[in-house]
């Protein structure tokens, strides 16, 4: 395991280019900060030990014009969201983060699909089930749905932003908090494929260190 010499591990560092409409939306309903809106760009960021966010929120918010949407200590993890219209304020911010930290970007862990499913023609009974722990759109029986599993937990809002980009698809729900992170989508049985293929090629692309899923 590669560790900074504060020991702080980068477990996920993920950033976004730009914002698509669903997912920043689904963002603001998770947020108790600075609200993002769709076309600006984000960096969300996942630490451990937790309590090695405020030095890093403290670093990144100095060096840069970003607005902080959420700043997050669990029982291991930390988790910090920042956002701006510009794309070059999140990358001076997170450049400012990682020197702090003596790490590279790649010093992140690896992101890994733990799990894909296509589900075909939804029941009724299981839309139902589903809306009951959705903040995104509804359900609806009959479509197809996507369900991914991701590790670490916040892969899943890169994941989610690019489905959005590649296909025409419902951004159901987006779990980014915890060892693993899920992503549920609906559309036609089509834009569900497409929506699945963007994510797989989206988080093969991202360099990291690898770890056991869910690590």
């Amino acid at each position: 395991m590669q560790e900074n010499r504060g020991g702080v591990q980068l477990r996920t560092f993920a950033f976004i280019d730009r914002m698509q409409p669903q997912y920043a939306a689904f963002m603001g309903t998770m947020m108790n900060g600075d609200m993002p809106i769709a076309g600006q760009a984000e960096l969300y960021v996942e630490v451990a030990p937790g309590n090695a966010i405020y030095r890093i929120a403290d670093i990144a918010l100095k060096s840069a014009d970003v607005r902080p949407g959420m700043q997050l200590v669990e029982r291991q993890f930390g988790i910090l969201e920042l956002h701006s219209r510009s794309q070059e304020a999140v990358r001076a911010a997170a450049s400012a983060m990682l020197e702090d930290l003596h790490l590279a970007e790649e010093d992140r862990l690896a992101a890994q699909i733990v799990s894909a499913q296509v589900i075909s023609n939804v029941d009724p009974y299981q839309a139902q089930l589903v809306n009951q722990m959705r903040r995104g759109s509804l359900l609806v029986p009959g479509e197809a749905m996507l369900v991914m599993e991701i590790a670490p937990a916040g892969y899943a809002c890169l994941a989610a932003n690019e489905a959005e980009k590649a296909a025409d698809i419902k951004l159901v729900s987006i779990s980014s908090i915890g060892p693993a992170g899920r992503i549920i989508l609906s559309g036609t049985e089509s834009q569900i494929q497409a929506a699945r293929q963007a994510v797989i090629q989206a988080i093969g692309a991202l360099r990291g260190r690898t770890g056991p899923p869910g690590q």
